[in-house]
């Protein structure tokens, strides 16, 4: 099972110009019921929707998001009280960001994959990992 990144949801995103298509592949050589988000995600993609709206350049996006929310109802994974503990861990003796070490402990939690580019921001999380721009078969 995998935790997507935003990066990765954004990347999916259906009328995106000129998407990855490793990322394409990647993502139709998975199950849709073996993906995740977590919360953190929804914040980010949140937040950006509502920065685009600010701006008035939100156009659509707001029911790509609604969309995405819909389709992972069920399947969005909460920061725990346990997540928030190795959370912690991660960032003694050496801070790291701290958005991507609560996916990554979100994901340690459930025992998932994380699925994003920025494969360096969860390094020495102890979290598998995934990067789908660099796919290139079977996962």
């Amino acid at each position: 099972m995998f935790v997507l990144d935003t990066n990765v949801i954004s990347e999916l995103r259906n009328g995106k110009p000129n998407p990855s298509a490793a990322v394409l592949d990647w993502a139709a050589s998975t199950a849709l019921s073996s993906h995740y988000l977590t919360s953190v995600t929804v914040y980010e993609l949140e937040l950006g929707v509502l920065q685009l709206e600010r701006r008035n350049q939100g156009s659509g996006i707001r029911q790509w998001l609604e969309a995405v929310k819909a389709t992972f109802r069920g399947r969005v994974l909460p920061f725990s009280d346990d997540a928030a503990v190795a959370c912690a861990r991660m960032h003694v003796p050496n801070p790291k960001s701290f958005r991507d070490s609560m996916i990554a402990a979100i994901a340690l939690e459930g025992g998932l994959t994380v699925v994003s580019r920025n494969v360096d921001d969860f390094a020495h999380t102890g979290v598998k990992l995934i990067n789908p721009w660099e796919h290139t078969g079977p996962v």
